[in-house]
């Protein structure tokens, strides 16, 4: 059953692909470069982009990549329908050659081979993620989909991580921030890829049918104002959990009774207690008196809320049912969270009643990275935290800003020269290789030639480590990774696609892997990235136009 309820929802989530990301969702000038191309007849040139990112976002030590599965499933559906070229030749000079909108008919990514460091992975700036392989024209209309698809994907899910390192394993994460997405789009990517990133649960109703992420949610203040008086509760009456004559027990009254128990056990006036707030909390119980959660600072947490959760919850327990426990959205979150277990203490001494004492407070007012952090310095009761606007929108840094960049054409590299050395790209096509230390720890991302032969284990190397003025480094790794895997061949997809939990755990392991100096969230030690000679020959010649020597690079790589 689980196999076939995984394989309806990638199905759902291909369909879901085709119609968020048809191949018209593209920049017009790689129409116009993809003509000329044509033109010219250099469009069935072999051809190799790269896709990376420049720098690590929120000035954080680490990226995590994210969104391959659906470059997967756009790649596999990738045509252009006879509408789609209508509407192209409408928009095209009308000077354009007709026989190229039957060429763009024809067009799939039978020829696109995808090679990929596998999603989920932690990554470092200047690492090539992605290699799209395959004729020029082809692999030039991909670019502006595949940017779309890795970008914010990426950039949420390394913000969720973040979220998870500040939070610490064991207080859960509720992603809980549609309302304030970026539209439809961009809600539903950030539950999947928050999820993805490290947090437990979403609100998102669709992405839970989608996705197969946990789904929470309890109530909002609204419910709770709603109600004015006890009249408005209903029903009144609630049957014991495991009671053997199935007769109702009148509720209000059971609860009035625990109200004025609780307020004498802790001193609180009975007068200032909201009568609408306890109807409301009444129903709420009466509807799910196994999933009991309510909001409870919709006017005084101390003077009202809280005391009416206690009286409900305790008429709960006695009938045989266990409530969750409440939310916080407002005020001081820490201090709150610590009065309010204090007073599940109390009542659980009291009243003898197990496992009061350790029901869930959950916090959710207008949390941040920042916020996160500062409950593991402050003394706090705080079980779940919500997040909404700053998860969702990474307030902290708005874009990735991967790019898509030609490093081949017809087997000889090719490299962008910019007055700006951070814009300059790196030529050739390439292998990249993590290298781990004796610790089991990676400390170097290498870049090398993809004829060059690998690193060996065990086997000293020396490489140039990007932004050092060529200055070279020695190191022997104890063990070597090839980060790049063939995942589209031909048209088809050739490593299983991964569900969003088995990718989840892929982050946490390769999370866990990081040496805690590059996981900081402050200040975090720069990961290295370095060049193979070979490379950093190649590199540096055609940087200052030695194209002789360049070539003769290219016999001997040959040989």
């Amino acid at each position: 059953m689980a196999a076939a309820n995984s394989s309806s929802r990638l199905g759902l989530v291909e369909r879901s692909v085709r119609d968020r990301v048809p191949p018209l969702l593209t920049d017009m000038y790689q129409f116009t470069m993809a003509y000329a191309y044509w033109r010219t007849g250099r469009h069935q040139e072999p051809a190799v982009f790269e896709l990376f990112f420049r720098d690590c976002p929120f000035g954080g030590g680490f990226s995590v990549f994210a969104g391959l599965t659906d470059c997967l499933l756009f790649l596999r559906g990738f045509r252009y329908t006879d509408q789609d070229v209508d509407f192209l030749r409408s928009v095209m000079p009308p000077s354009t050659d007709p026989s190229f909108f039957q060429f763009l008919r024809g067009l799939d990514c039978s020829g696109v081979t995808l090679r990929s460091v596998p999603e989920g992975s932690v990554v470092f700036a200047r690492v090539p993620l992605m290699e799209v392989a395959g004729p020029l024209a082809v692999v030039q209309l991909l670019e502006t989909s595949l940017l779309c698809l890795v970008n914010y994907a990426s950039l949420v899910c390394s913000n969720a991580a973040r979220f998870r390192l500040a939070a610490g394993p064991r207080r859960k994460l509720l992603e809980m921030g549609l309302r304030r997405a970026q539209g439809p789009d961009g809600g539903l990517s950030a539950s999947r890829y928050s999820y993805i990133g490290g947090f437990d649960l979403t609100s998102n109703v669709q992405a839970g049918f989608l996705f197969g992420i946990p789904v929470a949610g309890t109530m909002a203040h609204s419910y709770v104002t709603s109600f004015t008086s006890l009249e408005e509760a209903w029903p009144q009456t609630l049957v014991p959990l495991n009671g053997d004559d199935g007769v109702p027990v009148d509720f209000i009254s059971l609860t009035k009774g625990w109200l004025s128990r609780v307020c004498a056990l802790v001193g609180a006036e009975p007068g200032k207690i909201r009568e609408g707030e306890l109807a409301a909390f009444l129903s709420y119980a009466v509807a799910y008196p196994q999933n009991f959660l309510p909001v409870i600072d919709s006017y005084s947490v101390a003077c009202s809320g809280l005391l009416n959760f206690c009286a409900v919850a305790l008429a709960l327990c006695e009938l045989g049912y266990k409530p969750v426990g409440i939310r916080l959205d407002s005020g001081d979150l820490c201090r709150q969270s610590v009065d309010v277990r204090r007073v599940f203490r109390l009542c659980s001494e009291h009243f003898s009643v197990p496992g009061f004492e350790s029901l869930v407070i959950v916090g959710t007012n207008n949390i941040s990275e920042q916020s996160v952090t500062e409950l593991n310095k402050k003394e706090n009761e705080i079980n779940t935290v919500g997040v909404g606007t700053h998860l969702v929108t990474c307030t902290k840094q708005p874009s990735l800003g991967c790019v898509y960049k030609l490093v081949e054409v017809r087997g000889r590299p090719r490299m962008k020269i910019s007055e700006d050395p951070e814009k300059s790209t790196i030529p050739g096509r390439k292998a990249v290789y993590r290298l781990v230390d004796s610790e089991g720890r990676p400390f170097l991302d290498l870049l090398c030639l993809v004829a060059e032969p690998p690193p060996e284990a065990g086997r000293p190397l020396t490489c140039f480590p990007l932004g050092c003025d060529d200055a070279s480094v020695s190191i022997t790794p104890t063990q070597v990774v090839c980060l790049r895997q063939e995942v589209f061949i031909k048209g088809q997809v050739t490593q299983p696609l991964e569900n969003p939990a088995e990718t989840r755990a892929k982050v946490q392991s390769s999370l866990q892997d990081l040496n805690p100096q590059h996981k900081r969230l402050q200040e975090p030690e720069s990961y290295t990235v370095a060049l193979s000679e070979t490379l950093h020959k190649l590199f540096t010649d055609i940087q200052r136009g030695n194209t002789g020597n360049n070539n003769n690079f290219l016999l001997l790589l040959d040989q």
